[in-house]
């Protein structure tokens, strides 16, 4: 979030930067893909340096300077520092299944993978069976359909269920929303969408293996799993997360003018702690398994820093509110004293599927009063729709959330052709959207 800047004096021109690492980001593999692969880094970094020179220019070194440290030490390094550990530690389990790749197996592991992104993450549920589901199809000619559907399924909507499962709704915790408040009020809409997405998986999964001329097989499941210990870092992840929500010691380290407070910084050192002991205690064997490698993690570093870095004026053109520049956009969610809960489900949905989603839910939180006790109880379907909003459509877009590019290019590494960014819009449009407006229909 800005804090800053004259929010309400940034013109829409502040956008472009942004504007301009999407659309390298979607553009660029399509029509330079070999200079994009070797120089997407510097791309993205040039990006950051437009929005660094242009504040710079406008207000000075001095607010510049407490607007991009503050963004690194709040927002990206937490974010990298929680990717890398769950993907560190999720690399340190080795699942092996010896099952024929049917249909029915396939969908229970997405089931599996859904339910676990709420209790560790849809970042640790996906790093954690993206690896099996590889193995599983691993005969298989059709899969960019099973690596779609896990998208959608593992990476975003399965994180409604807890704080824990995705960052908007830990930012909620943070604010004083109740631990179990998402699991009572977003299961019943979050079942509404898993089970069609399920059947509609299990129906194109069973169309392309029919397509291959494989016949379907008696399922005989067998599994084995081996650096079972690196669970219970799993349980240190979600120990050190919840710590830092629930403790507040009022010390904090001022660093560059920023303050970091205590209770973050033992989470982040504690997470990095972690993964050193997952990372230097697993065999190299089961890295190999596993076919660990840091890339993936560092292309979402590279790639995020330039989003993070280009996002600072358009989330301080958001917190400006019906002030800034997009107040008419912003006016579609109030109409009189009466909050427009379709509006706010579509507008937080429509922006955390290109956006940081969890700044953008903090934005819509604190639009519709900030208040949690009343969001929890008056003004509780207003509070699901920004939820909903902003943890189900971030499988719209690869940059929706975190686990979506990873899990992208953890299956380009195994040889799968992964659609582009505007390929991957059309499944999302075509399977997601319908469900999105009936949802809406349904409960707004």
């Amino acid at each position: 979030m800005a804090h800053g800047l004259a929010s309400e004096s940034l013109s829409f021109w502040w956008v472009l930067p942004f504007c301009g690492m999407l659309g390298s980001l979607a553009l660029m593999p399509l029509i330079a893909i070999h200079f994009w692969e070797a120089h997407y880094g510097k791309v993205a970094l040039a990006w950051s340096f437009v929005t660094l020179f242009s504040l710079i220019a406008v207000f000075g070194v001095s607010v510049t300077q407490a607007e991009i440290l503050g963004t690194l030490f709040h927002e990206y390094m937490p974010f990298v520092v929680m990717i890398g550990a769950l993907y560190t530690i999720s690399g340190g389990i080795q699942i092996t299944v010896d099952s024929s790749a049917t249909p029915a197996v396939n969908t229970a592991l997405l089931a599996v993978g859904t339910f676990l992104a709420g209790w560790i993450g849809t970042t640790g549920a996906s790093m954690l069976l993206i690896r099996p589901m590889l193995h599983i199809n691993r005969e298989r000619k059709h899969r960019v359909h099973q690596m779609i559907f896990f998208i959608f399924l593992v990476a975003n909507i399965g994180g409604a269920l807890t704080p824990l499962g995705d960052p908007p709704l830990f930012l909620g915790f943070l604010n004083g929303v109740s631990f179990f408040w998402p699991t009572e009020h977003l299961i019943l809409p979050m079942m509404l969408m898993i089970l069609p997405l399920l059947a509609l998986f299990y129906g194109f999964d069973t169309y392309f293996l029919f397509k291959e001329g494989v016949l379907l097989k008696k399922v005989q499941f067998r599994s084995k799993i081996k650096g079972k210990w690196n669970g219970l870092l799993f349980l240190g992840v979600i120990g050190f997360v919840l710590l830092s929500g629930l403790w507040s010691p009022s010390y904090s380290l001022s660093i560059g003018g920023v303050h970091l407070e205590l209770q973050n910084i033992i989470r982040d050192g504690g997470l990095v702690l972690l993964a050193m002991i997952s990372w230097f205690f697993t065999p190299v064997a089961i890295h190999k398994a596993n076919r660990f490698s840091w890339e993936p993690l560092k292309e979402v570093a590279k790639l995020f820093f330039g989003i993070f870095m280009t996002v600072i004026p358009v989330i301080a053109i958001l917190d400006a509110g019906l002030q800034g520049a997009m107040a008419p956009l912003i006016s579609l969610v109030d109409v009189g004293d009466q909050p427009q809960n379709g509006m706010y489900f579509w507008l937080s949905g429509f922006l955390s599927s290109f956006l940081d989603n969890a700044p953008t839910y903090l934005v819509f939180f604190n639009m519709a009063g900030g208040d949690a006790s009343l969001l929890m109880s008056t003004l509780s379907q207003t509070l699901v729709a920004i939820s909903l909003g902003s943890v189900f459509m971030g499988a719209m877009t690869y940059i929706g959330n975190t686990p979506n590019f990873m899990v992208k290019s953890i299956a380009e590494s195994h040889n799968i052709s992964m659609p582009s960014f505007f390929a991957y819009m059309v499944w999302s449009l075509s399977l997601l959207l319908p469900l999105f407006i009936l949802l809406s229909w349904w409960l707004f």
